[in-house]
């Protein structure tokens, strides 16, 4: 039995409409399948969101304390200068024309209670 034209070319369509009937239906399955992973992505990615800001707002607190930490620091340090500068303009200048006087006065002062105590400990 011989076919004409007409039933040749039904016979193609026939195939090649099955043939893109198959691959639209994987292609279906396979979208449902992405869409199903897409959405448990996106709730992760909200969840990982939430975590985010939550972790945002601990760091800046953070940061707040840090900044008042190094503020109180830059304070004491300003303080500690400008006790160390009074210290040495107003007691140890001044004092310092009669180091050559003192100096020796403490060192022979210091040994003899150095002897005294000595002897106490001795006798």
């Amino acid at each position: 039995m011989a076919l004409n034209l007409n039933q040749v070319l039904f016979l193609i369509l026939t195939v090649v409409a099955v043939v893109v009937a198959v691959f639209l239906v994987r292609f279906l399955i396979q979208l449902r399948r992405t869409a199903g992973e897409g959405e448990k992505t996106l709730a992760e990615m909200r969840r990982l969101a939430e975590n985010l800001n939550e972790l945002d707002l601990v760091v800046k607190a953070k940061v707040e304390d840090l900044g008042r930490l190094v503020e109180a620091s830059k304070n004491t340090a300003v303080n500690l200068s400008e006790a160390s500068m009074f210290l040495t303009t107003r007691l140890l200048r001044p004092a310092a024309n009669y180091w050559p006087l003192v100096y020796p006065l403490l060192t022979f002062f210091w040994r003899r209670i150095r002897k005294r105590k000595e002897k106490k400990d001795a006798g």
